[in-house]
Formats: C-alpha cells, structure tokens, sequence
C-alpha cells in the first residue's frame, strides 16, 4: 500500500469501525499503523485477491495465522530485535515472479533457494533476533506478549480516557493500537507549551522518545515487547502527576 493511501485509510479508521462503509485495499494493507495509533484485530477477508501484509509495528506481539496471508513482512527493529533486519514470510507459490529490475538479494526465489544467505547476512542483528524470540518463547510465546500489550495499552488508555480531555486520543476505543498510543495534551490539537513541558519533563525521568512522529505532532507512547509492565507504570504515574499540575 502506498504511504499516502495508508495515511488515508489509517486516518479513517482512527473515527469508523472497520468494514463498516470502507473498502479493504485489495493487495495490501498493515495490521497496525504506528504514525497514527490504529490497529486491527482482525484479518481482512480480500475474495481471493494476495494479502500482503506490513507486521513491522506488532510482530510476534500476538498469534497471527499466516496460512491467511500471501507475503508478511516486518521490520525486527520494533518488537523482535535491533534494525538491520527484516523478517518475511512468503507462499511458497508467489516466489519467482519478480519484476526484472529487482536486485537478485531481494528477490525472495533468490533467498528462499540458498536458505536466506545468498548475500552475507547481518550477523549481528540476526543474532539479537535470536535471542528475543528465545526471550519471547521463555515468557510464554506471542499469546503471552499479547496478553501483557493489553494490560500496558490500557493502563495509558485509562489515564487518557478518565483526564476529561486533558489528553486526547484521536483513535476510536474498537480501533486503538496496543502498540503505539498517539495523543495530545490541553486540547484535540494539542498546546505545544504543555506537550514541549511533558516532553522535557520526561527526559528528565530519563523517558526518552515520547515525541510523536513529525508528521502528525503530539506524544507517542510505544509499547512493544520490550517494554515492561514497570515501565508503563511509571509512565503512568508522571502522566497521572502532571496531569494534576496543569488540569484546570
């Protein structure tokens, strides 16, 4: 999907349930929109066109059957590992029809032939990757991980939800990503005098990376796997504070 068609469809469902007037992109779509707090929960149904997915923001964030997809993708660097790497998940019946000005490393017949080291591999990313998904089975697998995403979400939710729109999220409840919480603080637009005031105030807490993307503004907490229950709590705890501090 092209960024400006997801930007599009993204924003749509921050306000309308999914399916409800919309129409599923035919080839294309990502269970999960970072820049703009949007996740599905559930896999499209595209009448037999190839459903290619980005998974790059809640990969292994919860169990996801693949038989339903063409090709996934995802980015390690999110949920199951450092960048450098890219996880892809291919029928074996789609391979091999690549688009002649495709690089042999990125054409997957290429790599699925030579077991993904046609080219040198990055070792090192590959190897944190590895230990993660260790980490992940350990801790009880993606059902686990998705189990803990929805308790951290909704401790942030709460406290959003509850501050009579001190912070605002633009994302409707059934639409809300577990993964990525966009908001603004004063007002549905935002004052930048009190997002710049949060936003220093959380470095200070060595809070890091609250920042929202620069195309949408705001605050953006992201919560993936690695980030633990007491991490979101003591999110929570200085969002509950200076929402006292400055609430009118």
């Amino acid at each position: 999907m092209s960024s400006t068609l997801n930007s599009e469809v993204t924003q749509r469902f921050q306000t309308q349930a999914p399916g409800s007037s919309t129409s599923t992109p035919p080839t294309c779509t990502s269970v999960q929109m970072r820049l703009h707090g949007v996740e599905f929960d559930f896999i499209p149904d595209v009448k037999g066109a190839v459903l290619v997915c980005d998974m790059s923001s809640n990969f292994l964030s919860r169990p996801v059957d693949v038989s339903k997809f063409g090709v996934i993708f995802a980015g390690a660097q999110k949920n199951v590992g450092s960048a450098g790497v890219t996880v892809v998940i291919v029928r074996d019946d789609l391979l091999g029809f690549a688009l002649k000005e495709c690089p042999s490393i990125l054409e997957y017949k290429v790599q699925a032939g030579n077991n993904s080291l046609y080219n040198t591999p990055p070792c090192f990313s590959i190897y944190v990757m590895g230990m993660v998904l260790e980490w992940i089975k350990n801790n009880g697998g993606a059902a686990a991980m998705e189990k803990l995403s929805s308790i951290k979400s909704q401790m942030i939710y709460e406290i959003i939800d509850n501050s009579q729109r001190f912070y605002v999220c633009p994302v409707e409840r059934q639409n809300r990503s577990r993964m990525n919480i966009p908001f603004r603080i004063g007002n549905a637009k935002g004052d930048e005098a009190l997002e710049k005031r949060f936003l220093d105030k959380a470095v200070e807490l060595n809070m890091i990376s609250l920042k929202g993307h620069r195309s949408v503004g705001g605050i953006r907490a992201s919560l993936y796997n690695a980030v633990t229950i007491e991490d979101v709590e003591k999110l929570a705890a200085f969002m509950k504070n200076f929402l006292e501090m400055h609430q009118l």
